[in-house]
């Protein structure tokens, strides 16, 4: 399962080819497509997903000097902000359609916004979602539903497929005739709760990204039916694109071992939605964390108490005791 990938340098993104008529485009740490016909390098094509806030400039360049023409149209695989939060602005510059399931749109009409991240999970991605910003994509008035029969906007040899879990209508894209899938983050080909490892871009398939998966049942099936593709390349929201030979069996060994968190909001029920975005979330569980704070910062305060203590003690019996004679 390898591939001539090299690493992205985070700064500024370049193109590298997944597989013929598709590039990644690695922006920061995450992933955009850029998916044409395989005959027609320089011809029709479309972005799939957008990378995040604030990049636009840096993805538009690095597009345009690749492809040479803007596309036709962006798909989300979802619209977490990490994969939508440069369309709004992308779509503005080039004059083009945002495409999503239905299921997202209220997410992204500022109708609802997702449900909440779930930092009881566990895991370095907890640690972080309970301080980075949660940012809701307006990409109003230029975004619409994808087709309901599985055609995606100018590529007439792809469809679009839904796996849902990690967000309400989330999709991948999948091209039958050589089993090429776009997984977004139904899944991952990095351990996102491995710093280091993601920080070499190790390949290795793992699950969604944790706390911001609203209903693990649905993730879980998911990751079944991607694999039940028998897929000969993948390319996912977050790692590099893997491929060979091997991959559809590693990938058909993972969905089948896959273990969802043991505890989490999500886990045990999912959040409920409909057309208009939110219908019911499950009771936040006790986020362990303020107490295990607490609980820390009290030891810490008695173990400096008791150091001053000890301290004062010692210097007051160093006084105490009687001098000897000076000659």
């Amino acid at each position: 399962m390898t591939d001539p990938i090299d690493p992205v340098p985070a700064r500024e993104p370049v193109a590298r080819l997944v597989a013929p008529g598709v590039e990644r485009l690695a922006v920061l740490f995450t992933n955009a497509y850029l998916v044409g016909a395989t005959d027609a390098p320089q011809g029709p094509w479309v972005m799939v997903d957008a990378g995040l806030p604030g990049l636009a400039d840096r993805i538009l360049r690095a597009a345009l000097a690749r492809r040479g023409r803007p596309p036709e149209a962006i798909v989300l695989t979802h619209g977490h902000s990490d994969h939508a939060g440069s369309a709004a602005a992308l779509s503005s510059a080039w004059g083009i359609p945002i495409y999503a399931h239905p299921r997202e749109l209220p997410f992204l009409t500022g109708r609802s916004p997702y449900p909440p991240p779930d930092p009881t999970v566990g895991g370095v991605l907890a640690l972080l979602a309970r301080v980075v910003p949660y940012r809701v994509c307006d990409l109003r008035p230029n975004v619409y539903a994808l087709p309901e029969d599985g055609r995606v906007p100018g590529l007439p040899e792809w469809r679009w497929i839904a796996a849902h879990g990690h967000s309400p209508g989330h999709v991948a894209l999948f091209r039958e005739r050589d089993r090429v899938l776009l997984t977004g983050d139904a899944l991952s080909t990095v351990d996102l709760e491995a710093p280091l490892s993601y920080l070499a871009q190790r390949r290795r398939l793992a699950g969604p990204p944790a706390p911001f998966t609203c209903d693990w049942q649905a993730a879980v099936a998911t990751l079944k039916a991607l694999a039940a593709l028998s897929p000969t390349a993948i390319g996912a929201g977050h790692g590099r694109p893997m491929s060979g030979p091997l991959l559809a069996h590693a990938l058909a060994r993972f969905a089948a071992t896959f273990v969802p968190p043991r505890h989490g909001r999500y886990v045990a029920l999912p959040a409920e939605t409909d057309d208009d975005g939110i219908a019911a979330l499950p009771p936040a569980p006790p986020d362990p964390l303020p107490r295990q704070l607490l609980l820390s910062g009290l030891a810490a305060g008695l173990l400096l108490g008791l150091a001053v203590t000890v301290r004062r003690r010692t210097a007051r019996r160093s006084s105490d005791r009687p001098s000897g004679d000076r000659a």
